[in-house]
């Protein structure tokens, strides 16, 4: 397909978001001061929407008093850690399985609670926004993604945009930049989930500390086939990854963190093959042990030879996930 200038890239990026149900706001509108202001820092130092995040703990939580909620939102906001990637870690297992957070009952005795922060049965139970030129100041350094993804007021992924028509502005000058950000502005990467670059030709997912070889395209939306070419990757990349439940399934299963030694700390995001293959390989064991579980994602996909029909409930014989050399098949056996 032809590329687009980097505004029409945005535009493109937030349309496609708005028709997956994403609210979409101007990022100066919500600046402190303004008529419509969410920010509460005149010198944006704020990456949280404190008022979503209290709205969404509330709401999750409606048995949990109020000195226990807001024993969550220190919790989420104000974690310590060694490195950018050791809080991400933290928080990523909040975000999954709840914070843990202690309050007083009326007998003067102290409970403890696990608080929710995402509803990953009902997407629909949560805050879902899509932001673009949000602002944010840290030390020295002021910077200004192109558009952020927050659920419940937490910045969870960011998207960085490049004009294909200039020569030197290629999708890795997107990861460059990235890397910058990182860099400059951690406070903004504490709660990420995933990180997205596009020139409006290619389009890549990866993760925070991934190098450019760890960032992939995503080449299917329903993992039933992969996306026409005639459609723009940023496209099958955002409704492939971005359909609430399936991002949400993303975050809650398809996100490792691994300790390579040495204090080397290294996250990883499932592609689409293996989000894909998992999923078939779930519902395949769930078929053969005759179980009735929650499913964990959408119809399961087709891939090479496609899961082959005559499998009978509870036969005990599931089918066989056949990798290609190169595939993160580790990680993929992890993942199950």
């Amino acid at each position: 397909m032809d590329s687009f200038t980097e505004a029409v890239v945005e535009d493109a990026a937030l349309v496609w978001l708005e028709s997956l149900g994403y609210s979409v706001i101007y990022g100066p509108n919500i600046a402190a001061g303004e008529p419509t202001a969410e920010r509460t820092d005149p010198n944006y130092r704020d990456v949280v929407l404190e008022g979503r995040l209290h709205q969404a703990l509330s709401h999750l939580n409606p048995d949990l008093p109020p000195e226990a909620l807001d024993d969550a939102y220190r919790k989420l906001t104000r974690t310590d850690a060694a490195s950018l990637l050791a809080h991400n870690r933290v928080v990523h297992r909040m975000l999954v399985d709840g914070v843990t957070v202690e309050y007083r009952r009326r007998d003067g005795s102290i409970a403890g609670a696990q608080a929710r922060v995402i509803d990953f049965e009902d997407p629909e139970n949560n805050d879902w926004l899509a932001v673009n030129q949000f602002t944010v100041s840290e030390g020295q350094h002021t910077r200004r993604p192109d558009v952020l993804i927050f659920v419940n007021g937490l910045p969870l992924v960011v998207i960085e945009l490049k004009n294909a028509a200039d020569e030197d502005a290629t999708i890795w000058q997107a990861w460059q930049q990235l890397q910058t950000y990182q860099a400059e502005i951690p406070s903004l990467f504490a709660t990420n989930t995933a990180l997205v670059i596009s020139d409006g030709t290619e389009a890549r997912i990866g993760a925070i500390g991934a190098g450019k070889e760890w960032f992939k395209p995503w080449r299917t939306v329903s993992g039933k086939e992969d996306a026409s070419s005639q459609t723009a990757q940023l496209q099958v990349l955002l409704e492939g990854v971005f359909e609430k439940r399936r991002f949400l399934d993303l975050l809650r299963y398809f996100i490792v963190f691994e300790d390579e030694g040495g204090g080397r700390l290294v996250k990883k995001m499932a592609g689409y093959h293996q989000f894909h293959a998992v999923n078939a390989a779930m519902e395949e064991t769930l078929r053969a042990i005759k179980a009735h579980a929650v499913q964990v994602a959408e119809t399961p996909g087709q891939y090479e030879a496609g899961i082959q029909p005559g499998g009978e409930p509870g036969d005990r014989r599931v089918r066989v996930v056949w990798p290609t050399q190169g595939s993160g098949k580790s990680l993929t056996m992890a993942l199950y």
